[in-house]
């Protein structure tokens, strides 16, 4: 199948053809033509896939098809006819440029909105009227509190990532948007995992979709290699410094649990001559994209990041993922070793195991309903005369990290945070 078969507006292919891209992803080619035919969709894609270009395309094709068929008066402002629902500022980024990207020759606007910066300019350009917003849910409240924006005569709404939304809490900010937007719209919700929460949320918001799986539920892209390092906890610096070092990796995006964890790896790895920065919550929106753009161009080697950054990243032709710490949350993991191997390019993914955080392999496994290959580093093996007694310190430092979580799912109306693998652990794992 070729871009053309599928009909779209030739102002829109321009650009896409001339960056040397030829055919449709599986996803594109199964979301553009059920897009385009007016249905919603429930669309289950791993990223890197060109997921957004699927529903990017589409409602732009039909923006310009609206605007031809209603064109505004005189004075008229633009009402906002398009919204993309993201669930970090990263992703926000990543998205609009795709839409500014693909619309270059349009003559469509597309607007941006995030927490962490000045809300003015948005303000500013949302005045001048925009056919397409992308924004975080909960800079978007705020807009429409200032009455900013109008989602009155919104038509195609797009809920990216959605399940990072959930695991994020905002399904309280989710509920209080749906009240403001059009029950006639084309709703499209895109996630990397399914579970019994993403199902919930697209009964209440989905009109008779058609669901779209192009790989299987809650797989890693195929072209990705992942190894699971049995080390002792004390180790892993020292290994994730030497692995980098003695392999002339150039370019590694290293995920660890909380912020602190992510300031201390980083300065100690730059002891280590592996020149690295941190990237997380904490820090300033202008920090985060210092660090981001000063790793793309190769200035920092290495970078370390919380599972803030595990969406939205797009890094081109990134290899190398290490899981310093395996995350809580089954599910993140596939968020994190998808920023490598992206758009069929191939990838590593290292996981670094301490006796004792078994149960997070396990759990892991059963989200990906596959084994992940483990083996002993030569030099690192671990010390198995070490007592381990079912490593009670480590299980009660998971259980608090889950806490927070549900704790945080409680305050904001997600009562899923925090869940692990819920839903998932019934089924069995391949041998």
């Amino acid at each position: 199948m070729s871009f053309s078969s599928l009909k779209l507006d030739p102002r829109l292919l321009s650009g896409w053809t001339a960056a040397g891209y030829e055919k449709p992803t599986p996803i594109q080619a199964a979301s553009i033509p059920a897009i385009l035919a007016g249905k919603d969709i429930m669309a289950g894609a791993q990223t890197g896939t060109g997921k957004t270009a699927a529903f990017a395309l589409p409602i732009l094709h039909q923006l310009l098809a609206l605007r031809e068929a209603t064109p505004l008066a005189f004075d008229e402002v633009q009402p906002l006819r398009a919204l993309v629902l993201v669930p970090t500022r990263e992703l926000a980024q990543q998205v609009y440029k795709s839409f500014v990207k693909y619309g270059d020759d349009t003559g469509l606007s597309c607007a941006i909105a995030y927490g962490g910066i000045s809300i003015n300019p948005q303000i500013d350009a949302l005045a001048e009227g925009v056919d397409v917003l992308v924004a975080t849910p909960g800079r978007l409240l705020d807009l429409m509190h200032k009455q900013a924006v109008s989602l009155l005569k919104l038509q195609f709404l797009v809920f990216d990532e959605a399940d990072r939304m959930l695991d994020m809490g905002f399904i309280i900010d989710i509920k209080r948007i749906l009240k403001h937007v059009p029950s006639s719209r084309q709703t499209m919700l895109f996630s990397a995992t399914f579970n019994e929460e993403i199902f919930t949320l697209s009964k209440n918001i989905l009109k008779d979709p058609e669901l779209i799986e192009v790989d299987a539920r809650n797989t890693t892209a195929s072209k990705i290699e992942q190894m699971v390092y049995v080390v002792d906890e004390d180790k892993k610096r020292e290994l994730t410094s030497f692995m980098i070092g003695s392999k002339n990796w150039q370019q590694v995006l290293i995920f660890v649990r909380t912020k602190q964890g992510a300031d201390e790896l980083a300065k100690e790895m730059c002891k280590d001559g592996i020149k690295t920065q941190s990237i997380h919550g904490d820090k300033s929106q202008g920090a985060r994209e210092r660090a981001l753009e000063e790793f793309k161009q190769g200035k920092v080697r290495a970078l370390v990041a919380t599972d803030v950054a595990a969406r939205g990243l797009d890094i081109q032709q990134l290899q190398y993922v290490i899981n310093y710490e395996l995350p809580y949350i089954a599910e993140d993991y596939i968020h994190r070793i998808g920023r490598t191997g992206r758009a069929g390019l191939a990838g590593l993914a290292i996981s670094l195991m301490s006796l004792g955080e078994e149960y997070l392999l396990e759990e892991i496994e059963v989200v990906l309903d596959d084994r992940v290959p483990q083996s002993w580093y030569p030099g690192y093996e671990p010390d198995l005369t070490k007592p381990v007694s079912k490593n009670k310190k480590n299980t009660r430092s998971a259980q608090k990290g889950r806490q927070k979580a549900r704790a945080y799912g409680e305050k904001t109306g997600n009562r899923s945070a925090g869940s692990g693998a819920s839903g998932n652990k019934s089924r069995g794992r391949k041998r």
